[in-house]
C-alpha cells in the first residue's frame, strides 16, 4: 500500500505485522480472516461460524499449530469445551484465550499470526509436475476406436460431436465417395 501521504509510525508497524510472508502487503484483520476461513470449503456457509476443521486449517497456515507447543489435539480439546460444532467470533475469541492461557502463549501473538497468514488456500505446495505416464495417457494421437473420434487432429476435444453418433440426414450412405457431386458435371 504505497500512498503519497506519510503514515503515522504505529500504522506502519501494524502493516508490517500483518504483512503476508509472500510479499503481499495487503493487511487483513483477524475478523476478515475469520470470515474467509469460516467459508473455506463450505459453499453454504455465511462466514459467521467456524468449525474445528477450518480453525485447524487456519492455525496451521498461520503456523500457530506447530506440532510441538500447540497441536491439533490441543485445539480439539479446547474447542470441544465450547460444546458446539460451529462457533461464532465471540466464542472463538474465548477459545483462543483459553488455548493461549493453558499453553502459555501470548494471545496477541496468536491473533497477529492468524491475521497475517493470508487468505485460505493451498500454500507451500510446488507446481505439479506431469510425469511420462500422464503424458502417455493424455496423448490423443495414440487413442483408438471410438475414443479417437472424440478429438480433432490437434488433440482438441470435439464436444458432443465426438460423443454421440449423430445421424447425417444428407441422404447419402456412410462411406459414399461422390457425396454432393450429383449434377455438378
Amino acid at each position: 500500500m504505497s500512498s503519497q501521504t506519510p503514515e503515522p509510525p504505529t500504522h506502519q508497524v501494524e502493516n508490517l505485522k500483518l504483512e503476508n510472508g509472500d510479499g503481499d502487503a495487503r493487511s487483513a484483520t483477524f475478523e476478515e480472516n475469520f470470515k474467509l476461513f469460516a467459508k473455506f470449503g463450505d459453499p453454504k456457509s455465511d462466514g459467521k461460524h467456524i468449525t474445528l476443521s477450518n480453525s485447524d486449517k487456519w492455525m496451521k497456515q498461520a503456523k500457530v499449530v506447530d506440532g510441538k507447543k500447540i497441536t491439533t489435539t490441543d485445539t480439539g480439546i479446547y474447542f470441544k469445551k465450547l460444546k458446539s460444532m460451529k462457533v461464532g467470533i465471540v466464542d472463538y475469541k474465548k477459545f483462543l484465550e483459553d488455548l493461549a492461557k493453558n499453553k502459555k502463549v501470548e494471545l496477541e501473538e496468536i491473533k497477529s499470526k492468524m491475521a497475517g497468514c493470508g487468505a485460505p488456500g493451498h500454500h507451500g505446495l510446488g507446481a505439479v509436475k506431469a510425469t511420462s505416464t500422464v503424458d502417455r495417457l493424455t496423448d490423443t494421437s495414440k487413442y483408438t476406436g471410438t475414443h479417437k473420434k472424440r478429438f480433432d487432429d490437434t488433440g482438441k476435444g470435439k464436444g458432443i460431436e465426438g460423443r454421440k453418433d449423430l445421424p447425417d440426414g444428407s441422404g447419402y450412405v456412410t462411406g459414399y465417395q461422390n457425396k454432393d457431386t450429383y449434377g455438378k458435371n
